[in-house]
Order: structure tokens, then C-alpha cells, then sequence
């Protein structure tokens, strides 16, 4: 994000202001995980998912006895994406998570290879339904690349366990400019309390690493 805590500047077009030092780190998290959680919007901004393509994190998860590639997770209500998006051409596992009202919207196998319909009486996402049905797949360890609408439904779930961070060197204010965590936002007496694990800096990123407090 940048200094000022955008995730993107106020046209949401896809952020591209971190250094090759933060696609490194970036790539390395995703390397780790069982399956990346990306929500619609996030999608549509970038057009494409950040793939394993370092040979070292390749035979990292060869070795740990994983598929090459986490599977893409693509949260959304109305799953309404553009089958013509250069991610659906990419070589990774495609996997749509959504309600009744998305599922109709694709054939199981034609983009996605499985679909996972999993919603609460008021038509949203039941998160704790679709982690635990995701655990029953094998995909224990998850990373959420985003948008802020996303995490912040997390958040609210109790699901994040820990969070990172990249604060980029520019600002790009803006009162809807979207922010880590959108949403309709939080109090301050009910705001998740973070304990701070890491912190780095290098050149002008600063890289941290937090533990989401139960």
C-alpha cells in the first residue's frame, strides 16, 4: 500500500507501484500457500494472478509434495467475470467460490475446475462454511491477495491469522481510494488488535508482518 494506506489510486485501476523487492516477497508468500483467495474486483483491476515461476519456490513445493501451483480461489457474489481475462488462459488451477445466484453464471470444467456454492441466508459468502469445506479439499494454508472488500469480510469472520504489508514510497490520497480494508469499517472498541512479528526495510519499502490477536 502506499504511505498513505491506498491499495490503488482513486480510478481502482491495478496497482503497480511496489519494487521487484515486493514481487519477490510477494511470490514467496503465494509459494507457501495451499490456495490464494482473490475477490472479483481485484480480478478485473489486474486481469491476471501472480503465478510460482521462481525454480527454487518451484521445487520448494515439488518437494513439500504440492502441485506447482496453489489453487486460484476467485470469491464472488455474482461471479460475473469476462471469460476472455488473460487469467483464464494462465496455467494455474481455477477454482470459483459464490453463491446460488453465481453458479449459474458458469459450467462446472469449461473455466473453472471446480465451483463451490456456499452462502448465508441474506445471499453472501458463509466464510466459515467455505473454509471449512476448502480445509476437506486440503487447502489449509490460504493467502488473500485482495481487494480490501474481501479482507475486510474476513476480518469480520475472525479468519485472518496474520497479515502483510508493503508500505510503498508515494501518496495517493483520495476519500475513495480503496484502502487494505474497505468496507463499511470498524470501531475502534471492536478493531482486531495486531501483535507485530517482523519488520524490514529495504531501500524505501518497509516490509511487515503482523499476528492478528484473538
Amino acid at each position: 500500500m502506499s504511505a498513505d494506506g491506498k491499495i490503488a489510486d482513486v480510478s481502482r485501476a491495478a496497482a503497480r507501484f511496489g519494487s521487484p523487492h515486493d514481487k519477490v516477497h510477494l511470490e514467496q508468500l503465494v509459494a507457501e500457500a495451499d490456495g490464494v483467495l482473490l475477490g472479483a474486483g481485484t480480478l478485473r483491476a489486474y486481469g491476471t494472478t501472480l503465478r510460482v515461476v521462481n525454480p527454487m519456490l518451484l521445487k520448494q513445493r515439488q518437494q513439500q509434495g504440492k502441485p506447482l501451483q496453489p489453487v486460484q480461489l476467485i470469491c464472488s457474489r455474482s461471479a460475473r467475470l469476462d471469460p476472455q481475462l488473460p487469467f483464464f488462459r494462465q496455467p494455474v488451477p481455477r477454482w470459483l467460490l459464490t453463491t446460488t445466484a453465481g453458479r449459474g453464471q458458469w459450467q462446472e470444467d469449461e473455466y473453472f475446475e471446480r465451483i463451490l456454492v456456499v452462502e448465508t441466508i441474506a445471499g453472501t459468502i458463509d466464510w466459515p462454511v467455505a473454509l471449512q469445506q476448502l480445509g476437506a479439499y486440503g487447502l489449509n494454508h490460504l493467502a488473500v491477495l485482495g481487494g480490501g472488500t474481501l479482507v475486510a469480510s474476513l476480518l469480520e469472520a475472525e479468519l485472518v491469522d496474520e497479515l502483510y504489508l508493503t508500505i510503498c514510497p508515494l501518496l495517493l490520497g483520495g476519500d475513495r481510494a480503496p484502502t487494505p480494508i474497505d468496507g463499511s469499517g470498524l470501531l475502534t472498541v471492536l478493531a482486531p488488535r495486531l501483535q507485530l512479528l517482523e519488520v524490514r526495510a529495504i531501500e524505501d519499502e518497509v516490509f511487515l508482518h503482523y499476528r492478528v490477536r484473538r
